[in-house]
């Protein structure tokens, strides 16, 4: 069917809105995380005061307290928080917007080449942070989570763009939504506990007791170590089986088009090798031996070669996979 160049234009001035609200809410998040104060909370407590021979007078003293690390939220720069909630929730419509004219200006599904496979994986990338992040505590992850969007929007918006179009018939298949689908979710999720784990060591690296310094001033607004390990261990026990579904539903697509569900194609091989990190990280977070320290730099490794193989292998190297709208 014909291209409608109309939508295809709506399409692209609305990633271009999107992407434009995604910064402003990047720099909305920073303010709150530069800002971001610890709330007192007072707890009155009865003292004595007084000697023999007077009357005993009750005051009033205060404790300093945290809220509780799951519900703590800054108490001085919350107004910012919501800016950057708003401008986060206007730019994930719009890229949607934005996908869904894709699709329909092509008259497919919006899945035939990296742009969009870029700008699908990372509007559910925003929806999972949407769901895991909606903590008070977690609205200080924003920035780690909308930089690699931003970064890989606007890589995607300019060396990876493709003008709207048909897909070749190679993408002409009833797998193309069901395994690119599948496979976007799975890291869009997975994104979430890969900066969860930067945070973790964010975290963990500042200094015991260490109060001033651009290292306690970084790690200060995070919540507990503890709680960042925990988040991102559940969200990778949700990502990765949806993310080795994927593979598994590409493999038996791989069968009926090429006659193989396995050949060690370069974005074959390097998914398995992100498979077997995530496998790895969930091992080894299990087995009391390794600890959380080194399981997030396996969650880590794991992030950056799914995130290479997903984004980046069809630059580096050619191979079956090499049709999606790049050169």
């Amino acid at each position: 069917m014909p291209v409608n160049e109309s939508l295809s234009t709506y399409s692209d001035l609305t990633f271009r809105t999107a992407f434009g609200i995604y910064v402003l809410a990047l720099l909305a998040s920073l303010i709150y995380y530069a800002g971001f104060r610890v709330p007192k909370v007072q707890h009155k407590e009865l003292v004595a005061a007084g000697g023999p021979g007077t009357g005993i007078e009750l005051t009033e003293s205060t404790s300093i307290t945290d809220t509780g690390d799951e519900e703590r939220a800054s108490a001085g720069s919350e107004r910012w928080a919501r800016i950057a909630q708003l401008f986060i929730v206007v730019a994930f419509v719009l890229q949607a917007v934005s996908l869904l004219l894709r699709g329909l200006a092509t008259g497919r599904y919006p899945w035939g080449n990296m742009y969009e496979f870029i700008l699908g994986t990372t509007l559910l990338a925003v929806a999972a942070g949407m769901v895991f992040l909606r903590k008070p505590a977690m609205k200080v992850a924003w920035p780690f989570v909308l930089l690699p969007v931003l970064v890989l929007l606007f890589f995607g918006g300019t060396h990876l763009y493709s003008e709207a179009a048909p897909v070749v018939p190679a993408l002409q298949s009833y797998w193309l939504p069901i395994h690119v689908s599948i496979i976007s979710l799975g890291a869009g999720i997975l994104l979430i506990p890969g900066v969860v784990s930067i945070m973790y060591l964010i975290r963990l690296w500042q200094p015991r007791g260490a109060e001033h310094g651009w290292g306690a001033r970084l790690a200060r607004p995070l919540p507990a170590a503890e709680t960042l390990d925990r988040l991102a261990y559940r969200t990778t026990v949700i990502g990765f089986p949806i993310f080795g579904v994927g593979i598994l539903l590409g493999a038996v697509w791989a069968e009926g088009a090429w006659g193989r569900f396995w050949g060690w194609d370069p974005k074959e091989t390097v998914s398995f090798i992100s498979w077997v990190l995530y496998a790895g990280y969930l091992h080894a977070r299990a087995t009391s031996g390794w600890g959380p320290k080194r399981a997030a730099w396996i969650n880590i490794a794991g992030f950056a070669v799914l995130v290479f193989n997903l984004f980046f292998i069809n630059i580096v190297v050619s191979g079956l996979h090499s049709y999606a709208g790049l050169n």
